[in-house]
């Protein structure tokens, strides 16, 4: 669905403070997969997201969404459209009073018929389990559930693709909880194409594939087991790995055969009941 070409993209070009965000990027995003992208601060995760809908060009290279350049002006109301973003803050992303305003705010402003928009925001609200707080206003919502609702509201464009930039950074465990089921659950039972950038490894162990970037670049690139598996890999870049993969390669490096691919609690138990 999205093809990156040799991405580069430079902050600032042409002055004293230039800046390479992105270096000779080559990535492919197939309709209906959930990749994760990770990496330490200032790798350029989210210069990267901001590419794939064309809230920045590129310097050098370019991006196909469906086939279409965002390089190109004429393409560039149907690529927002068929790749929604949600962003950190929730409270920055919602501008109504009620929440099925704040839904119906995209489709409004695409000009679609008032009925389709009622269709619209009920099932984008169904679909991220907010129907009955359609009537609520947003701000008394806690921060999970504002972020569905900002989620819901991409979802009424009716998008091909979303691309979440660390959505869950601001939110509780709980608030985190509900985000991660939303968007799993949009993916799986949906065919939506997700984009997702998080800091938290245990919602990179539930993507197809995980992309991890440094200083404008992807260096690692593959399934979840095979890229945690390489802890010290990932240590070094300042990054950390889910907890019983740690575990794992902690109890391998005392003699316990264990697999380094263990992601999960269920797993280990599994691993460890076997060796008795």
């Amino acid at each position: 669905m999205i093809s990156i070409e040799n991405l580069s993209y430079m902050y600032k070009r042409g002055t004293p403070e230039e800046n390479l965000a992105l270096n000779n990027i080559n990535l492919e995003i197939k309709q209906g997969e959930f990749i994760v992208i990770i990496g330490p601060n200032g790798s350029g995760k989210s210069t990267l997201a901001k590419q794939l809908n064309a809230l920045l060009l590129p310097s050098k290279g370019r991006v196909l969404v469906n086939g279409m350049d965002t390089a190109d002006a004429s393409h560039l109301w149907e690529i927002r459209r068929q790749v929604g973003m949600v962003f950190q803050n929730p409270d920055n992303q919602l501008v109504a009073t009620l929440v099925e305003e704040d839904v119906a705010f995209g489709p409004e402003n695409l000009g679609i018929d008032p009925e389709e928009i009622k269709l619209r925001v009920d099932e984008a609200l169904a679909a991220v389990g907010m129907l009955e707080y359609r009537k609520h206003p947003p701000h008394l919502l806690s921060g999970g559930q504002k972020q569905r609702v900002a989620i819901a509201g991409v979802l009424a464009m009716k998008p091909a693709c979303l691309v979440l930039d660390e959505p869950t950074a601001m939110l509780d465990p709980a608030g985190r909880k509900e985000v991660m089921a939303a968007i799993k659950r949009l993916n799986k039972e949906e065919g939506l194409t997700v984009v997702h950038i998080t800091h938290f490894m245990d919602e990179a162990a539930a993507a197809d594939r995980v992309a991890v970037m440094e200083r404008g670049k992807i260096v690692m690139e593959g399934p979840p087991r095979e890229i945690f598996s390489r802890v010290r890999q990932l240590k070094d870049l300042g990054l950390d790995v889910p907890q019983m993969t740690e575990l794992a390669a902690l109890l391998r490096n005392r003699g316990v055969p264990v697999s380094p691919e263990i992601l999960t609690v269920d797993e280990m138990v599994k691993a460890i009941c076997q060796l008795t």
